[in-house]
């Protein structure tokens, strides 16, 4: 944007106050929305659930804001259609502050799965880096499975702050040494082989490959899938090993780094994993719930986030997409198992995104606002541009849908510590 003189600097503030207002407006809307949407059924199911969660399955939609759900339901459902995820019968709005006022992925999965704030780039550590025992340990202490599935490294932020405590989140190597060693997860699902293996020993995925050279082994506990192994995993790197596996232990690493190729559009960009978000899912769940002590299971999206600080809203769509089908597998199960928790949470917003109407006179493309699209919304031919005003991270509340024994808990307007408190709770777990 050019300024000549006091009127045009004074008119472009104004815009960019109209627009924050309007954003800022848009989000509230949004949030509230999820508390008033179904509610003849949300009275039929909230009366329906048992008192205790024997299992407890935790969606984690990375950098998912209220704009970012409202895009995903638009490209995926329509004006007047409606997400599996907003389905359920109780809303929350979430404060997702760390120690700071903008938390990163660590701090707030850790919060989530602790119930305790830390700084930014912590796993499974308090603000004194002493370790805080997580839901996921809880879980396995009382004899229950355990699984961790994401797009992601399967040792990145979030699933780590579940089944490790590293007061760095890059030492992934670290992490994957923990899940099998002491929190001992059962199903370890997602990408990030690349921290499995030691530097110049290449697993089952190309070391330097084309679409991104910089990926090759660089892990520093030695070779952690043969000890898998060992430990009675069964390791498998694609699709059809998955579907093919019998074990109760699964080890599946599907890509160097993320299952996914995170750039601006048009630039190298992919989101193709090669095994789907919904069919991870289905495995894990599949496999966890043999125990007939119950499972914990989380699962993670990090497309949404990863899309989201390349400011690329087709693939972060797409990718909202695939956690809401997977969403849909897991209400499926809760159906035929009513004391099952269900919740699809957001570690916080990225991209400071709004929506917007198409406006070729708007300012599309500068550095303070950058407009993204126009896109379609299904089942018509209305369009709308997605506006990002950032490539990092926001301070703002995201929300949060539930259902199942002990969702009522994560009812209201509260900080990211109540989700492990209310899962906790819900399974019956002590701390």
């Amino acid at each position: 944007m050019s300024y000549n003189g006091g009127t045009s600097e004074k008119r472009g503030v104004e815009v960019l106050k109209k627009k924050t207002i309007a954003a800022a407006t848009l989000s509230l809307a949004l949030i509230t929305s999820f508390g008033i949407n179904h509610m003849a059924d949300a009275k039929e199911k909230r009366s329906a659930s048992p008192n205790k969660a024997k299992n407890v399955i935790m969606f984690v939609g990375d950098g998912m804001g209220a704009s970012h759900r409202e895009a995903i339901r638009l490209a995926a459902e329509g004006m007047n259609g409606e997400l599996a995820m907003s389905k359920m019968p109780y809303s929350g709005n979430v404060h997702t502050h760390s120690t700071s006022v903008v938390t990163d992925s660590a701090a707030a999965g850790t919060a989530m799965a602790t119930g305790v704030k830390t700084f930014n780039g912590a796993i499974g550590v308090d603000e004194n880096k002493k370790p805080v025992k997580s839901v996921l340990e809880l879980a396995s202490e009382a004899g229950k499975s355990t699984g961790l599935v994401t797009t992601s490294q399967i040792t990145d932020a979030t699933p780590a702050s579940l089944g490790a405590h590293v007061a760095d989140r890059k030492k992934q190597s670290d992490i994957a040494k923990q899940y099998l060693e002491n929190s001992k997860v059962d199903v370890l699902l997602g990408g990030g082989e690349d921290y499995w293996y030691p530097k110049g020993e290449e697993g089952e995925f190309q070391d330097h490959p084309a679409k991104d050279n910089e990926e090759a082994s660089q892990g520093t506990q030695g070779n952690l899938v043969e000890k898998a192994e060992k430990l009675g995993y069964d390791y498998v790197t694609n699709q059809e090993e998955l579907e093919g596996s019998k074990s109760h232990r699964l080890l599946g690493l599907f890509a160097n780094e993320e299952m996914f190729e995170q750039n601006p559009e048009g630039e190298g960009d992919l989101y193709d994993p090669v095994v789907p978000l919904p069919d991870m899912t289905k495995k894990a769940i599949d496999t966890l719930s043999q125990n007939q002590k119950g499972f914990f299971l989380m699962v993670e999206e990090e497309g949404t986030d990863e899309m989201s600080h390349e400011n690329n809203g087709k693939l972060m769509m797409k990718a909202g997409e695939q956690l809401d089908k997977s969403v849909q597998i897991a209400q499926e199960y809760a159906k035929e198992h009513p004391d099952t928790l269900v919740l699809v949470a957001a570690d916080h917003e990225c991209g400071g995104l709004s929506i917007e109407e198409v406006d070729p006179q708007d300012e599309s493309g500068d550095h303070t606002s950058k407009e993204d699209g126009p896109y379609t919304a299904a089942h018509s031919n209305q369009k709308f541009t997605l506006d990002w005003t950032t490539q990092e991270h926001g301070g703002q509340s995201v929300p949060l849908t539930a259902q199942g024994p002990g969702a009522e808990k994560l009812e209201g307007t509260y900080e990211n510590t109540n989700i492990f408190k209310a899962m906790r709770d819900a399974m019956g777990l002590n701390k």
